[in-house]
């Protein structure tokens, strides 16, 4: 049964979280993430609570009065894609809070650290669950705020430097996002993504521009190369918690946005000419480039969180080229949700949890180790046998090993590239490098796994008793770190044997 106003409550929850995580730090910080980790976990049964209306309707909507003068509404929705993608990313935000109850204890300013976090939730998640562009652009930017103090007041060697960068990409990608969003109003008089999809389509010579402006910032947050310089930093910069959902939900937020604004609000307009195929035939090339890219580097990369930062780019290049799959001409206000869609929206689901996962058990591995150089490590699976099981589950499911969630997307990913292929020949070869691709994904994630857990230690840091009075020995990581890799770590392997509940999830969709 759907709670009465369940998607307006996703709002008002980690918003009354704010000032209530804040004031709980204040006393115990242990309450305060339990406090945010429970808003979450409310919001994940609000969500669920929408399922039975979506299997009926293919989409769930509330509508509140907001900008008459603009007629604009404050429409919020679920259907089958930002239903997938919002539920995931509340998981994430659960885990990761979990985590930060061990993995923070001790840092300072934790009061404004856990109220940023469910500040951060709101952003988050609002992107999912609006078809409003102007609250659409609202949440795209209250994303980068908390991120950008996070990153910076918690990060490791020079977070603000990396935090900066961060903000002044992201934010340079959002001044396109909001020329695009400017157009369609100008162009169209509506605020709504749905309703402004029929009325572009009398406007295709504008729409072209709109979907360049769009998609160019979208990008930026997706990380694809050569939009993709803040990223390692970020990531490698961020307190592990944050590269968890800087990875698994803010660039899965630029794909999201690329596959209903981009392709399902403006690319209708252009469908079935040659810009149009052509725009996705350049998709299909940046998206082959940043798998590369990302793969090559995350393969000579030593520091542990610039390889799963690089892996980040390499699997963002995935989407995209699942995104240039995107039928070429799409029925107005209806799609067939072809096995490219279904994969590709599956897997910003199952990176996102992958990923998520494989930040956090990094995140273990310096918490208990102090160091981050792979050179240095080695031998850990004996001393840290939980993060070294979660930490391995996560690197197999990022190279497309089955039986984890990676390999399921990604074999519908070709499904699709091989439908497409018979009908527009051009997607041969951008296949075939794709599927190179995969291959240097196990490479980079098997030298991971050897490098860190397996032969022996290379440091005395990171396997042995030292025998200077001073050194701790290495043990596992602490309960709560060891709960929210658990989470996640089930989400990894159920997502890999028994995907149907997503994919069945994404089949509903009517519209995108």
């Amino acid at each position: 049964m759907t709670v009465p106003y369940s998607l307006l409550l996703v709002f008002i929850l980690p918003t009354l979280g704010v000032p209530l995580a804040y004031f709980a730090a204040k006393k115990s910080t242990k309450a305060a993430g339990i406090l945010v980790a429970l808003i979450a976990l409310a919001n994940i049964g609000l969500v669920l609570s929408t399922l039975p209306a979506i299997a009926s309707d293919s989409i769930y909507q509330e509508s509140y009065v907001w900008i008459p003068i603009l007629d604009a509404r404050f429409t919020l929705f679920v259907d089958g894609i930002s239903a997938s993608i919002a539920l995931i990313s509340l998981v994430l935000i659960l885990a990761a809070t979990l985590f930060s109850i061990n993995y923070m204890e001790g840092k300072k300013n934790l009061p404004v650290y856990y109220a940023l976090l469910s500040m951060l939730s709101i952003g988050l998640v609002g992107v999912f669950i609006t078809s409003n562009l102007l609250l659409f652009y609202f949440c795209w930017e209250l994303m980068l705020v908390p991120a950008y103090f996070i990153v910076g007041g918690w990060g490791y060697r020079e977070s603000y430097r990396a935090a900066f960068k961060l903000f002044i990409f992201t934010h340079a990608g959002a001044v396109f996002v909001l020329l695009g969003i400017g157009a369609i109003y100008m162009t169209t008089g509506l605020t709504d993504m749905f309703a402004a999809q029929a009325a572009l389509l009398s406007y295709s010579g504008i729409a072209r521009w709109i979907l360049i402006a769009l998609t160019a910032g979208f990008a930026v947050k997706m990380a694809i190369v050569p939009l993709h310089m803040w990223l390692p930093d970020a990531h490698s910069e961020a307190p592990a918690t944050m590269s968890a959902l800087l990875s698994g939900v803010i660039i899965s937020a630029g794909a999201y946005a690329i596959l209903r604004l981009s392709l399902g609000t403006v690319f209708p307009a252009v469908a079935g000419t040659e810009f149009g195929s052509s725009f996705l035939h350049g998709l299909a090339v940046f998206g082959v480039i940043s798998a590369f890219f990302g793969a090559f580097i995350a393969l000579v990369e030593t520091d542990i969180k610039r390889i799963i930062a690089y892996s980040s780019i390499a699997h963002m290049g995935y989407v995209m080229f699942g995104l240039s799959l995107y039928s070429s001409a799409p029925i107005v206000g209806a799609i067939t949700i072809t096995a490219a869609i279904v994969g590709t929206v599956l897997h910003i689901v199952n990176h996102a949890v992958s990923k998520g996962l494989f930040f956090l058990s990094a995140g273990a591995i310096m918490h208990q180790t102090e160091m981050r150089d792979i050179n240095e490590m080695g031998g850990l699976a004996g001393k840290m046998p939980f993060t070294g099981a979660s930490s391995i589950t996560a690197a197999l499911s990022i190279a497309g090993s089955p039986p984890f969630a990676c390999f399921v997307s990604e074999f519908l990913i070709f499904v699709g590239a091989f439908e497409i292929i018979s009908v527009d020949g051009f997607y041969t070869f951008p296949t075939i490098f794709m599927l190179i691709a995969t291959v240097l994904s196990l490479a980079y994630s098997l030298r991971f796994i050897y490098r860190v857990f397996l032969g022996q230690s290379r440091s005395k840091n990171a396997g042995q008793e030292s025998e200077s009075e001073g050194e701790k020995k290495v043990v596992d990581a602490p309960t709560f770190m060891k709960l929210a890799m658990g989470i996640l770590v089930i989400f990894v392997i159920i997502l890999g044997i028994y995907p149907a509940f997503f994919i069945n999830l994404i089949k509903t969709v009517a519209i995108i």
